[in-house]
């Protein structure tokens, strides 16, 4: 069995080595390329880690004590038990956290859709024109959010969104990066021999969409979902200009005026529910991420490999 193991530990480091030459890739340059993503890693996980220690702790050790260690008294459910009963910030945690939640599904499941539809039309639709208008399409990324504020906010005014959940979830639906990311996945998994037999045996398009598309579109659907899930969970801008009623905030913009009362009355312990509304904000999008992790990956790496 020792001299098996052995053969093995000699065999691997062998195997390695083979696979760096193949790919054309030197040992300094892999030694580097870890060390850049061992700091990238603590660079990101530096602040989660900070806002998971500081959860546990009193307004006064925030301030304190060493801000990456734990302090006593522990005081985490006690922080939740006051993030979810405090309202004295002019709205309720529990409500934002909903309205939240609310947005992200409905303009997720609404921009996964349009985007799908979006996708199919470019990939699977030749038309005169179709090039310049899905490039007109992504130039919209080129346009900064604070460039069109006062146009978005004059129109919203005149057609009444101002203070309503359709002004937040109808322009989160409009998303070029899905209509590209579904027109790159379409075209690489959805064949084209499968569509033509489909209207073959008399199948209209729509349900040629639902039926045959769809169920092989799975992967970048997913992709396509989390990405503006996640987009409007984060977003923050959009919801500051149209809401005017704390009772609509979503968490960002709830968070935001917590933090405003903790800066003007620090004495209230607003800032370890500032933290610890913080921890409750990121923790459903890790659990997303965990969850439909599989079909993420497996969204990307095909749509990755077309041309």
């Amino acid at each position: 069995m020792n001299l098996m193991r052995r053969a093995r530990e000699r065999q691997e480091p062998d195997e390695a080595a083979e696979m760096l030459r193949i790919f054309g890739v030197g040992r300094g340059t892999v030694a580097l390329m870890t060390a850049l993503c061992a700091l990238f890693a603590v660079f990101t996980l530096a602040p989660i880690a900070w806002i998971v220690i500081n959860s546990t702790k009193t307004q006064a050790n925030i301030y304190q004590s060493f801000g990456f260690w734990f302090a006593r008294p522990f005081v985490l459910f006690h922080n939740l038990d006051l993030l979810f009963t405090n309202a004295d910030a002019g709205g309720s945690y529990a409500q934002w956290l909903g309205n939240t939640a609310f947005y992200s599904v409905a303009a997720g499941l609404g921009a996964t859709l349009l985007s799908a539809l979006a996708g199919w039309g470019f990939a699977r639709y030749k038309f005169r024109g179709s090039t310049a208008l899905f490039a007109l399409v992504l130039s919209a990324l080129l346009v900064p959010i604070t460039a069109i504020t006062l146009p978005l906010y004059l129109v919203y005014a005149k057609v009444g969104l101002i203070d309503s959940v359709w002004g937040m979830i109808l322009p989160s639906m409009v998303t070029p990066v899905g209509a590209y990311l579904m027109r790159t996945f379409i075209e690489a998994s959805v064949p084209k021999d499968l569509i033509d037999a489909a209207r073959i045996d008399g199948a209209g398009e729509l349900r040629i969409f639902f039926r045959v598309g769809l169920p092989l579109m799975v992967p970048g659907l997913v992709t396509v979902l989390l990405l503006s899930f996640v987009g409007v969970w984060n977003n923050y801008f959009l919801p500051l200009i149209i809401f005017s009623r704390s009772n609509l905030y979503p968490l960002t913009v709830g968070l935001g005026l917590l933090s405003q009362h903790a800066e003007a009355n620090g004495t209230n312990a607003f800032v370890p529910l500032v933290v610890v509304g913080a921890l409750v904000t990121i923790i459903p999008l890790i659990i997303l991420f965990i969850v439909l992790q599989r079909y993420w990956r497996g969204g990307l790496l095909v749509g990755s490999v077309t041309g």
